[in-house]
């Protein structure tokens, strides 16, 4: 379970280096990096995500009931990419045209889905026990 652990690390250290990105694209405009950030509200919505994802490894982590450590590895993997999908978008104009990522976002989210419903699962067959 401890992976949920790793993966919130992720998530909160993506977190900050986004909130950095996205001031001095915003407020301290650098050559370069200001042209980088091309669609901030989709950054936004990174930012967003990475926080929600690390407080959902923090708190099924700390929930107390023993989970599946595929589901852990599932949920801690699928949070941190599916945010991703969001900042990869936020730099490319074209992100939601191409194959690649059509492909790199369906994984993801089969992925956080198997992760997140195995939790819920697992939490109710907890409650029912």
């Amino acid at each position: 379970m401890e992976i949920l652990l790793v993966g919130s690390a992720a998530c909160i250290t993506a977190l900050i280096v986004s909130a950095w990105l996205m001031t001095f694209a915003k407020w301290f405009p650098i050559p370069g990096v200001d042209e980088f950030l091309i669609d901030y509200k989709t950054m936004i919505r990174a930012h967003v995500d990475y926080a929600l994802m690390a407080l959902f490894c923090v708190g099924f982590y700390g929930s107390g009931v023993n989970l599946p450590v595929i589901a852990c590895w599932c949920v801690a993997i699928g949070g941190f990419t599916n945010p991703t999908i969001f900042t990869i978008a936020a730099f490319d104009t074209n992100f939601w045209e191409k194959k690649k990522w059509k492909v790199f976002t369906a994984l993801s989210f089969v992925v956080s889905s198997v992760g997140f419903m195995w939790v819920a699962y697992t939490f109710i067959l907890h409650v029912i026990a």
